[in-house]
């Protein structure tokens, strides 16, 4: 079997006197997509959140390549190689497509390089225009921003995150708000990054992750419900109860 690369343990995250997760254990490995799913309250969200850094968990810990990261700020997730998409889609709207990467790019060359022209970074307009390409918004590079469909604006989100070569990709509800085709389109985008690397993403749509995930993880009121194939988890009479066909 492939390294581990993301693990976490004992995860548990409390609210007040909420708990919205208890105990979570998951383990996710080089070069794979798995998914995340459950119903709407199941503690997806959160449980993205704890894995991507933007909260820390009450309880527990995160390991990354088997280095607690438990307690790293956020930017420190980056400069490891671990990148991410949230629900909403978060880009610069008033610049171009082109311009939203290359901004990307120009960070991770030249975040502290104040003193050298933008000119003289030849190379980075180039990996701009590839990573829209990989992404199939090459295009509408010129188009501004706000001007791209919801699936162009979330596609191009996912241009800027690849630009720091993450070797994780995590991606909160990708489809959320997408027509069909836009949901197909994104879909398939997501099956072709997983060869490269290894795609967390979290669905409550349980049918549209069955056919491209090899693994899926069901929580269900912050625990772990079930955990498997896509074939084990359509066999699983706990998971049929309390959610099949709810996505």
């Amino acid at each position: 079997m492939s390294e581990v690369i993301l693990e976490a343990r004992g995860i548990g995250m409390r609210f007040g006197r909420f708990q919205a997760l208890s105990k979570v254990d998951a383990q996710f490995r080089e070069r794979e997509l798995c998914a995340i799913i459950g119903p709407n309250g199941a503690g997806k969200s959160t449980f993205f959140n704890v894995l991507s850094g933007s909260l820390a968990p009450t309880t527990g810990q995160v390991l990354f390549r088997g280095e607690d990261v438990t307690a790293l700020p956020q930017h420190a997730y980056a400069r490891l190689g671990i990148a991410k998409s949230f629900q909403i889609t978060n880009v610069f709207k008033q610049l171009s497509a082109h311009e939203n990467v290359r901004v990307a790019v120009q960070m991770r060359h030249a975040r502290f390089d104040f003193l050298r022209p933008r000119s003289a970074l030849a190379d980075v307009a180039q990996q701009a225009q590839v990573l829209l390409e990989r992404v199939g918004l090459a295009g509408v590079g010129q188009r501004t921003a706000a001007d791209l469909a919801h699936g162009q604006q979330r596609a191009l989100e996912i241009a800027m995150a690849l630009a720091c070569d993450p070797q994780l990709l995590l991606l909160d509800e990708p489809t959320a708000g997408m027509s069909p085709e836009e949901t197909s389109a994104m879909m398939d985008l997501i099956a072709r990054l997983a060869a490269e690397r290894t795609v967390i993403l979290v669905e409550h749509k349980m049918k549209l992750v069955m056919g491209i995930c090899r693994r899926l993880i069901v929580l269900h009121h912050g625990e772990v419900l079930a955990e498997g194939s896509p074939q084990d988890i359509r066999g699983n009479d706990e998971v049929r109860r309390v959610y099949l066909g709810q996505g």
